[in-house]
C-alpha cells in the first residue's frame, strides 16, 4: 500500500470523567504528568464497552424535558378550577330562585295549616250543635216537669246532669216574659194588644230558645204583646210639609 492510499486515522476520544473501570480520569484540556502534549492518552480510545456521549446526555435532557413540561401539568387544574366570567350573575339568580321558591312553599304550606284548623274548628261545633239539637226536647220535658213542681228526687238528679252536659257544650238558654220582641230571636205564635207596652213584647215564653255564641241555634216560641196606640214615629227635621208651613 503507497503513502497516498493510506486513510487517516479515526481518534474516538472518551471524555467520561469515571473510567468503565471505575478509575477517574484527568479532565480534558490537562495532560497528567509525564505525557506530551499530542500524545493520545492511555484509554481514550472507545471500547467495545463504552457507551456514546450521546447516550450519558439522554437521562439528563428526559430529566430537563420532565422538569420543562412539570409546570405546565401543575398549572392545568388551576386554570380548569379559574372561575368563569358571569358565573357570579348566575349563582345570584340560582339563589333568588330557590328563595322565591321557598318562599311560596312556606306561604302555601301557612294556608293550609290555617285551612286545617278552620275545617277542623267547624266540625267540633257542627258536632256539638248537632248534639246539643238532640237535647233540646229532654230540656223542655225537663222544664214543664219544673213548672208543675214534679223535678225532684232521682229525676232532679238526671235533670240536672242533663242540664250540666248542655252548659258544657256552650248553649245556653234565652226568652223570658218581659223580653222586647226581636224577629231574630223569637218566634211569634200568639199576638194580642195591651196598654201596659209600649213596644212590641214577649209576654208569654212557651218555648225556650238556644244559642251558642253569637249563631241562634233554636228560636224562642212566644207569645207576643203590642200597644194599644202605637207612637207615631217622629218625622226628621227639615221635611217637606215643615217647609210648606
Amino acid at each position: 500500500m503507497s503513502q497516498g492510499d493510506e486513510q487517516p486515522r479515526v481518534v474516538i476520544r472518551d471524555r467520561r470523567r469515571i473510567d468503565p473501570t471505575g478509575a477517574v480520569r484527568t479532565p480534558a484540556g490537562e495532560q497528567p504528568a509525564g505525557v506530551r502534549p499530542g500524545t493520545d492518552l492511555p484509554g481514550e480510545q472507545m471500547s467495545e464497552h463504552d457507551t456514546p456521549a450521546a447516550d450519558t446526555a439522554g437521562p439528563e435532557q428526559g430529566t430537563a424535558a420532565q422538569q420543562g413540561t412539570a409546570p405546565q401539568q401543575g398549572t392545568a387544574p388551576q386554570d380548569a378550577a379559574a372561575p368563569q366570567p358571569g358565573a357570579d350573575g348566575d349563582l345570584s339568580q340560582q339563589l333568588a330562585e330557590r328563595t322565591e321558591d321557598l318562599q311560596r312553599v312556606t306561604a302555601e304550606y301557612a294556608n293550609y295549616r290555617r285551612r286545617v284548623d278552620r275545617d277542623r274548628s267547624l266540625v267540633v261545633d257542627q258536632a256539638a250543635e248537632r248534639f246539643a239539637a238532640q237535647l233540646f226536647p229532654i230540656v223542655d220535658d225537663i222544664e214543664r216537669a219544673r213548672d208543675h213542681g214534679d223535678l225532684n228526687g232521682a229525676f232532679k238528679v238526671v235533670a240536672d246532669r242533663i242540664l250540666g252536659l248542655l252548659d258544657g257544650l256552650g248553649a245556653e238558654a234565652f226568652g223570658k216574659a218581659g223580653d222586647e220582641f226581636d224577629p231574630s230571636l223569637h218566634e211569634a205564635v200568639m199576638h194580642d194588644t195591651s196598654a201596659e207596652v209600649t213596644v212590641p213584647t214577649a209576654t208569654t215564653v212557651l218555648r225556650q230558645g238556644f244559642r251558642r255564641g253569637e249563631r241562634v241555634l233554636r228560636t224562642a216560641m212566644v207569645a207576643v204583646t203590642e200597644p194599644e196606640s202605637p207612637v207615631p214615629a217622629e218625622e226628621p227635621e227639615g221635611s217637606p210639609d215643615q217647609a210648606a208651613g
